[in-house]
């Protein structure tokens, strides 16, 4: 079982950056595929971005392509990145970070999108982008 914690929300102007952390508990980071996934009052929870074990394949949506990077640090801080850049107001929501355990790390070389897929959330993230 693993623990997550996101952190880096804020408030931030349209066109700056912020850099979400999802902190995982345990030592065996490297056996979770993680994603990050948002929510805005009244809509659903959709992926924003997905990341295999290794960090060798990784998914954006449409809206997010270009502007947002997943990265994961699975040698020294046990920790999935959200850095996001050129920042709109539709962006604003809170962010969650997710992951999925793989008992073989040899079969985790896919990302997942659908948050059923998911075992473990972090607490979420508020991110604000004004206008």
């Amino acid at each position: 079982q693993v623990q997550l914690v996101d952190s880096g929300g804020g408030l931030v102007q349209a066109g700056g950056s912020l850099r979400l952390s999802c902190a995982a508990s345990g030592r065996t980071f490297g056996s979770y595929a993680m994603g990050w996934f948002r929510q805005a009052p009244g809509k659903e929870r959709d992926i924003v971005a997905a990341i295999s074990c290794s960090g060798g394949n990784t998914y954006y949506a449409d809206s997010v392509l270009g502007r947002f990077t997943i990265s994961r640090d699975n040698a020294n801080k046990n920790t999935v990145y959200l850095q996001m850049n050129s920042l709109k107001s539709e962006d604003t929501a809170v962010y969650y970070c997710a992951a999925r355990y793989y008992r073989f790390t040899s079969s985790c070389n896919r990302y997942h999108l659908a948050p059923g897929e998911y075992e473990y959330w972090g607490q979420g993230t508020q991110v604000t982008v004004s206008s």
